[in-house]
């Protein structure tokens, strides 16, 4: 069985268009070693458009944009990426994978071609579930800075084998093959299949979804308690911190063993809590906390900002 590694370049992406202008792959053996490396450059029939979600920081691809008017749109290199990609002797891999996909399946649309029907990995998930860290998403950079990776960003071809060597090290790293890596890792391999694509995923990572999910459920849950018990406290018109106006940062509200009974304390010495850091005079949060409420807080800079420790200390 050969391992496929691929990568998309786009001219630009919307929601319901993805003009393709590169499509990269490396082809290699079981032991990884490279059967093919290509760069198929592509006419994406319209302008380019390189920007993030927000309009911003447009990117720079590693070519003379007035080379891809050279060469043929994606249906003349439909056939031939399907069969790369389909055949069952491949095992395919990608880094983010999803976006190339959906990327594939925008442009069949567009042109009105059959569906792809292939499964794959992600090299990203991959990483992911061996460190055991999804908190957030590691590029192709920062991994294969890591692996002492040698490639060129945004180059199709190049970004296909950097995800190459993401796998290579990892299978050297647990001690498999490639044809193991997946049982290995947990890996449940993504799909796509007339139109509709299926993330690939693993238990760890399943794992921490569920985590997270039940973890802003517990919050949403306690916030709702905090407000409530706040809105049934009356302010007293005297009292050692009357005049004095009180912020949580949000970890601390939802902390319900902690908050309800310290703002009980607040009202039953005078003084008040709001929302509006802008009314506050006294802003209460953790010293390493780097939320944006507490940042916006910190740049006011005409409250005094203390941490549970100080407030108690104010308290008594």
């Amino acid at each position: 069985m050969n391992l496929v590694f691929f990568d998309i370049e786009c001219a630009s992406v919307h929601k319901t268009t993805a003009k393709i202008c590169a499509f990269g792959y490396v082809v290699c053996d079981e032991q990884f070693n490279i059967i093919k490396k290509e760069d198929i450059l592509i006419n994406p029939k319209g302008g380019f458009h390189l920007t993030d979600r927000r309009g911003e920081k447009g990117i720079e691809l590693p070519y003379d944009y007035s080379e891809f008017k050279k060469h043929p749109p994606f249906p003349a290199v439909y056939s031939f990426i399907k069969e790369l990609l389909e055949d069952k002797n491949n095992l395919v891999f990608g880094h983010a994978i999803m976006n190339d996909v959906k990327y594939l399946d925008l442009e069949t649309r567009r042109f009105h071609l059959p569906p792809f029907n292939f499964s794959f990995s992600d090299s990203q998930i991959m990483y992911m579930t061996h460190i055991n860290d999804f908190s957030r998403q590691f590029g192709l950079e920062y991994i294969t800075a890591n692996l002492n990776v040698d490639f060129t960003p945004h180059r199709a071809a190049d970004d296909a084998y950097a995800t190459m060597k993401i796998v290579e090290e990892l299978c050297r790293l647990r001690g498999v093959s490639p044809l193991g890596i997946d049982a290995d890792l947990g890996i449940k391999r993504g799909r796509i299949s007339g139109h509709n694509a299926v993330k690939p995923s693993s238990r760890a990572f399943d794992g921490y979804v569920r985590e997270r999910a039940a973890a802003r459920e517990r919050r949403s849950r306690n916030r709702t308690k905090f407000y409530i018990y706040l809105s049934r406290r009356k302010r007293k018109k005297s009292g050692p911190l009357f005049g004095q106006v009180f912020t949580f940062s949000r970890n601390i509200e939802d902390d319900v063993d902690t908050s309800i009974p310290l703002v009980g304390e607040i009202y039953e010495k005078g003084g008040t809590y709001t929302q509006k850091l802008n009314e506050c005079t006294v802003y209460v949060c953790q010293d390493n906390d780097d939320t944006v409420r507490t940042k916006n807080a910190r740049q006011l800079g005409d409250m005094r900002i203390t941490d549970v420790a100080g407030l108690k200390e104010l308290l008594k």
